[in-house]
């Protein structure tokens, strides 16, 4: 499980590294505002803790540019504990706050609680599929943690071959579950455009499939290759 740990107290984050590495985490430690900026644009995090402080930006900044990127839980690591910094950090999304200095196996705890918090929340709304996300509650899908913008129709397509993962699913099967805007059902050559189209907008490689994978003779199958 990946963790981003923003931090520019060195001593501080070298300990954090080392322990929640021991703990069976996966820690990317950036001690920058700009560091941590460019990590979330480039990867998907489980949590994330927030130093308030750095010498380029704040951590409230980091949490609102997480939260707009999608529902990732954030944890505040500050010297600052007074009520003020404590509701702006709640404000803007934060999950939980704790306060410098901490026992390890205090922050250890929080984030076991949050996370099992916020899976316990999200499981039933969120489908995921290698790096493939669907947000049902939502209606947003994300790949490798960039936003994928689909169509109604190739939505309601992805959210039927998401619901039957593993299986083989015949195209009779799909287009009887498949209506176009109109309320018509969705012809067979048009079915073929979309799938073309879906597999454009989430595939790696549209010509070498990861996740619609075509079975001859019987239909498609939903699954991470």
């Amino acid at each position: 499980m990946k963790l981003l740990l923003v931090e520019d107290d060195r001593v501080i984050a070298s300990g954090l590294t080392y322990s929640l590495t021991q703990e069976g985490y996966e820690v990317t430690h950036c001690a920058t505002f700009a560091a941590a900026q460019n990590a979330i644009e480039q990867d998907t995090f489980a949590l994330c803790l927030f130093d308030i402080s750095l010498p380029d930006g704040d951590g409230f900044s980091l949490c609102k540019q997480v939260k707009e990127k999608s529902d990732i839980p954030v944890i505040f690591l500050t010297a600052r504990d007074d009520e003020g910094n404590v509701v702006m950090g709640l404000d803007i999304g934060a999950d939980d706050y704790i306060t410098k200095p901490f026992r390890l196996r205090e922050l250890l705890s929080r984030i076991r609680t949050v996370l099992r918090r916020y899976h316990g929340e999200t499981q039933k709304n969120q489908i995921t599929v290698g790096d493939l996300t669907i947000y049902t509650n939502e209606a947003r899908v994300f790949c490798s943690g960039k936003e994928v913008l689909l169509t109604s129709l190739e939505y309601r397509l992805l959210l039927i071959f998401a619901s039957h993962k593993g299986q083989v699913l015949s195209r009779g099967q799909i287009l009887s579950n498949l209506w176009d805007a109109a309320g018509d059902f969705v012809n067979d050559n048009t079915l073929t455009v979309y799938i073309k189209r879906l597999r454009e907008k989430i595939e790696p490689d549209s010509q070498s499939p990861r996740y619609i994978h075509t079975i001859r003779g019987l239909g498609y199958r939903f699954g991470d290759a």
